[in-house]
């Protein structure tokens, strides 16, 4: 792991133009990790451009350098290196971002992440941000407040502020070595938490009335519509958490969150404790991610796919 870091610190001594992206529906560990590099790169004096296809979530627009991540390729040069960062797959950045250079590089901490030129994966990691740190280091960076801004905000988010199970003790260090560069961990926190808007307050509210708990107890969900979303006036990036609410329950060992992309596809995003991989479910969905977060997609109404996984669920539990 150590030769491939100085291996991808070698890359970035000898380019110059770089792009980097993460997955489409960024999360704050996405977004974090790509603003993060964004900015180390370009205090080394690179040229750096930061893209995703879906921009940056309104949660996120705090951070140093939010504005100027970009949703649209078309137009620009090509690249000597691209970054792929916490994708799991690279058909997650929509964009054929792999065509944009002659070299590729994936950071990632998701269980299968294979693809790319060089390609530095660690499960172990809480969060890639916690990766984007190791490569700045070997590349001699010391970090400002900006770049510590941004990883600790995707080793937060992705932690669920330290109370998820990938809270091991180097996020904590990381954690703390952040916060000493000058962070504030309140600040951070009420951004992320405490800044949310009505729309997406009024969806919840919507989104609570789908409860489901099953007869043992150990599953349960909550499902969005089109028209729910619709008549909240909140946007898709405002349902970020609500697997929380049903995974919150005592007793409850598998949460699930089903979102409907449109009449014919819905999104799942599970949640689980203790050794139930939900990661294993998701691939079998055509999805991925964690043991104990990961998601993917059904074809069909939400009406047809919500029993379809329960189904599931009673298999996997019992």
């Amino acid at each position: 792991m150590t030769s491939m870091i100085t291996e991808i610190a070698q890359q970035i001594k000898t380019a110059q133009r770089f792009l980097v992206c993460a997955h489409a529906s960024p999360d704050g560990d996405a977004i974090g990790s790509t603003l993060g590099l964004m900015l180390g790169l370009e205090k080394l004096g690179k040229d750096v451009v930061a893209y995703n296809a879906d921009g940056v979530p309104d949660t996120f627009r705090f951070l140093p350098g939010a504005a100027r991540l970009i949703t649209d390729l078309s137009g620009q040069p090509d690249f000597d290196v691209v970054f792929v960062l916490d994708a799991g797959d690279l058909s997650r950045t929509v964009d054929l971002v792999a065509e944009r250079a002659p070299l590729l590089i994936n950071i990632d901490h998701h269980p299968g992440s294979k693809f790319g030129d060089l390609c530095f994966l660690d499960t172990s990691a809480a969060a890639t941000a916690i990766l984007i740190l190791r490569v700045l280091k070997a590349c001699g960076l010391a970090l400002d407040h900006d770049i510590a801004l941004s990883l600790y905000t995707g080793l937060l988010s992705d932690t669920g502020s330290f109370r998820y199970a990938n809270s091991n003790p180097e996020a904590f260090a990381v954690g703390g070595e952040l916060v000493a560069l000058g962070i504030d961990p309140w600040a951070v926190a009420s951004a992320l938490y405490e800044s949310q808007p009505p729309e997406r307050m009024r969806l919840l509210s919507q989104v609570l009335t789908t409860l489901h708990i099953s007869e043992s107890g150990k599953y349960a969900s909550v499902a969005m519509s089109l028209e729910m979303l619709s008549n909240s006036g909140a946007l898709a990036e405002h349902t970020d958490g609500f697997v929380n609410y049903p995974r919150a329950i005592s007793g409850v060992e598998v949460a699930v969150f089903f979102r409907q992309i449109n009449s014919e596809t819905v999104k799942i995003g599970f949640r689980s404790r203790g050794n139930i991989d939900v990661g294993r479910l998701a691939n079998q969905l055509g999805g991925g991610g964690h043991k104990n977060a990961a998601g993917g997609e059904m074809s069909g109404s939400l009406e047809a796919v919500i029993p379809q996984v329960h189904t599931l669920l009673e298999k996997l539990l019992n």
